[in-house]
């Protein structure tokens, strides 16, 4: 079975980075496209980033392009989204799960596990 945790919220400041990441266990991480995604209460779920399983398809949701990088240790079964410049617009719970496709510039989604989500707050 599929099991996904994210580690790596926390309260920044606006301006400061944070890295989250997105540990696999039950399978290898390199055989799932996996995506970050977040939420705010009493709003819809968005796609962040998205990294298909083959390394060569990312997608960047635009409020995040130029500022949020994804990227995969294999060695580690890890993904990681590494944020910079952060906002307050990014608070968040922020989740990990499998992705079946990842069309850059356009959506990724076919969502099948899930994390249960980490918090990032960016408040002054």
């Amino acid at each position: 079975q599929v099991q996904l945790a994210e580690s790596g919220g926390g309260l920044v400041q606006p301006g400061e980075s944070l890295r989250l990441s997105c540990v696999a266990s039950g399978t290898a991480v390199g055989y799932y496209g996996i995506g970050w995604f977040r939420q705010v209460p009493g709003k819809e779920r968005e796609a962040v980033s998205c990294i298909s399983d083959d390394d060569t398809n990312t997608y960047y949701a635009d409020s995040v392009k130029g500022r949020f990088t994804i990227s995969r240790d294999s060695a580690k079964n890890t993904v990681y989204l590494q944020m910079n410049i952060l906002k307050p617009e990014d608070t968040a719970d922020y989740y990990c799960a499998t992705v079946r496709v990842v069309v850059p510039g356009l959506t990724c989604g076919g969502m099948d596990f899930w994390g249960k989500g980490t918090l990032v707050t960016v408040s002054s």
